[in-house]
């Protein structure tokens, strides 16, 4: 045989050969070993994280103000929600406690980024943010409610989950600038709040910033022209109105009720 074609294993003596083998063997089997022992949790560690639509933005600035003197001492929270790929944003108001029986109000401004490409049924979607409240026997008013942001679908619906009560929807989208106005007004008891009721704390909604959006602001400035004031039209002479129709007017309305029964 030709010197270049013997193996090199040849030239080894035999206890080396064997000593490699099972030097090769062991490590053979410690990789093997650690792959069964560890891949779980390399697997779990690559496994991707589900991103959800929308984020809770921490401390936010608020943009709008719903300033109600006589729900001063009502729980109320402000909060912003971000869209995490369109950057679309919801600017949560709410005034009151959500399971109970007293007055709730919950406003929401919605300005849509590039997460859609035109508004979804909007009567659907509020019925969507309101699935807190297990919304039953939704109604749909053929007659707008005129405030000072214009005519609003108002849907009545009640509230199953938590404390019963009864809601009224409201709901209208804009084109120019893109911007959805909604939410609802709840309260114990058996019947509704008045239209005229939630017309009155919708004309306490204002708004403090609107950023790097022009057209927000000018939609919010023709909607001041428009403001009733709660039924008085003159900002000088009543720039202050009384509340009578709210918060404290309607939880003493329920108590008298139940008192007279």
């Amino acid at each position: 045989m030709h010197p270049a074609l013997r193996s090199w294993r040849n030239d080894l003596p035999p206890n080396i050969v064997r000593l490699l083998a099972y030097l090769g063997a062991i490590a053979l089997l410690s990789m093997a070993g650690a792959h069964f022992s560890q891949s779980p949790k390399v697997m779990g560690a690559i496994t991707p994280v589900h991103q959800p639509e929308w984020i809770d933005v921490e401390r936010p600035f608020a943009a709008f103000a719903l300033s109600i003197p006589e729900a001063a001492d009502v729980p109320a929270n402000y909060a912003i929600r971000r869209h995490t790929i369109g950057n679309g944003r919801k600017d949560i108001l709410t005034l009151g406690e959500l399971d109970s029986a007293a007055p709730f109000l919950r406003v929401e401004i919605y300005r849509p980024g590039n997460e859609i490409g035109r508004y979804a049924d909007p009567i659907a979607e509020m019925m969507q943010s309101a699935d807190a409240l297990g919304p039953t026997e939704v109604q749909h008013l053929e007659s707008p409610l005129a405030t000072k942001f214009g005519p609003l679908t108002v849907v009545p619906f009640l509230a199953s989950k938590g404390t019963p009560r009864r809601c009224l929807g409201f709901v209208r989208a804009y084109d120019n600038p893109r911007m959805q106005l909604s939410g609802w007004f709840c309260q114990g008891g058996t019947e509704f709040i008045e239209q005229s009721t939630l017309a009155c704390a919708l004309d306490r909604l204002t708004l403090l910033s609107a950023g790097s959006e022009p057209k927000v602001g000018a939609l919010f400035a023709q909607a001041e022209l428009s403001r009733s004031y709660c039924g008085q039209r003159d900002p000088i002479l009543a720039a202050t109105p009384k509340y009578h129709l709210l918060w404290k007017a309607l939880a003493n309305r329920q108590e008298t009720r139940r008192a007279g029964r």
